[in-house]
């Protein structure tokens, strides 16, 4: 960055603009901070901007050398609100600081995704966060609805009374779910959603919000697929997809590992038909003698979800039901015992996951249970809601890269990533 970024601020028409002056801001947790000018990079090309009605943004004064708040400005002759503009990152990408603005008049929850601070130089939008993972697979470009209709049609009629095919075909058509269209086009990473209940009452829940709060962008499955509704489609999937991944634990199911009992059946009766291509379950591993089960019937990878590797943390966020936080360590556990490529799927907050308080509980809990991978990825909730559902920190992190990079240095063996892997790259 050859000149420190302006802020952005967008009318009530959702137009966007950089302040002449005033310099961007972030939020480390609820601390207002300035960008490391080492942190910033360009905003990468399939990101989306947004703006926040009701809620003006905070930039940095340089000549008064502080934060100041924007609510109202001129344009020409006009005076306008100002309201807050974010950034939603590629896929792939981590942000490193939350959008600075004022929320105290929002009258409104954010839609489930993970904002980021974004600001303005050399002509182009900048953004705090780093790229830890690429797999051109997941490009929007490969995910063209044109092409998609015929081959949802050709699914439909090779499967015709699957139940979990039709399900399939609402993902990909209405909620436009990218593996779920892999699974029409025959190719990658395809979904398997077995669930319509839930031990976990998680605050960001994607497929089942109470009323009141923000609505969930997707319906859970109403039904517990058979097994031949789950082997049919999907032997066929790993015999012929490229690079073929089949995954358990999606967004429009409750979680997959109580209905360990079918799955297991599931991964033995098609491991019975083929060796060909990646099994793998997305779960919170509540249920240590499913993980086992399952395991033990032929699942190559997992990848087990936290927000945080400090248990008071985890419950705020997860609020579980009928288990406990050391029964998701037992279930990392158990899967490294058997072999299983474990993968932790690690819910990313500035101001949270950046604390070292939260850095010594994560790298004991690698110590303890040895995981392979951990995936860094950006939490999609409102922040505002989140900070205040958690215990909010009394100082801010220290950034995550920086967090990453302490873990990193002290397990140089694990990996990090985005993504889930076929089992030909888990070891590269």
């Amino acid at each position: 960055m050859t000149k420190k970024p302006k802020m952005l601020f967008a009318d009530e028409e959702g137009n966007i603009y950089d302040h002449p002056w005033l310099e961007m801001a972030g939020c480390n947790g609820s601390f207002m901070v300035q960008p490391d000018p080492v942190d910033l990079a360009d905003l990468p090309e399939m990101s989306r901007l947004y703006y926040h009605p009701n809620c003006p943004p905070y930039g940095y004064d340089p000549e008064k050398k502080c934060f100041v708040l924007l609510t109202e400005t001129k344009i020409g002759q006009k005076k306008i609100k100002c309201n807050a503009v974010s950034a939603f990152i590629q896929q792939g990408w981590v942000r490193q600081l939350l959008p600075s603005m004022d929320y105290s008049k929002k009258n409104y929850t954010l839609p489930m995704w993970a904002y980021s601070a974004v600001g303005f130089a050399n002509e182009k939008y900048c953004v705090p966060a780093f790229e830890i993972d690429n797999n051109f697979r997941w490009a929007p470009d490969n995910f063209d609805d044109r092409i998609l209709l015929p081959e949802v049609k050709k699914r439909i009629s090779e499967f015709p009374c699957n139940r979990l095919v039709k399900h399939l075909e609402r993902c990909a058509l209405e909620y436009h779910c990218f593996a779920a269209k892999n699974f029409f086009f025959r190719r990658w990473e395809a979904p398997i959603p077995t669930s319509p209940v839930c031990n976990s009452g998680c605050l960001g829940c994607i497929s089942l919000q109470p009323d009141g709060g923000c609505t969930a962008p997707q319906e859970r499955i109403s039904f517990v697929p058979y097994v031949h509704e789950i082997t049919d489609p999907f032997i066929r999937h790993l015999n012929d997809a490229r690079d073929a991944i089949i995954s358990f634990g999606q967004g429009c199911e409750g979680e997959p590992i109580m209905q360990w009992k079918t799955i297991s059946e599931s991964v033995s009766a098609i491991r019975n038909k083929t060796g060909k291509g990646t099994i793998n379950l997305n779960t919170n591993g509540s249920v240590p003698e499913g993980i086992s089960a399952v395991c033990k019937s032929g699942l190559d990878s997992i990848r087990i979800s936290i927000n945080s590797a400090r248990k008071e943390i985890y419950n705020r966020y997860y609020q579980p039901r009928g288990y406990c936080f050391e029964d998701v360590l037992e279930s990392i556990r158990i899967a490294r015992e058997h072999g299983v490529f474990t993968m932790i799927n690690y819910l990313i907050f500035p101001g949270i996951t950046d604390q070292e308080t939260e850095i010594d509980a994560m790298m004991n809990l690698i110590k303890k249970t040895q995981p392979n991978l951990i995936h860094f990825k950006n939490l999609n909730i409102d922040p505002d809601f989140y900070l205040k559902s958690m215990e909010i920190p009394s100082e801010p992190g220290i950034g995550i890269k920086k967090a990453k990079n302490i873990i990193g240095k002290e397990y140089p063996e694990l990996k990090f990533g985005y993504y889930n892997r076929t089992k030909q790259s888990f070891f590269p």
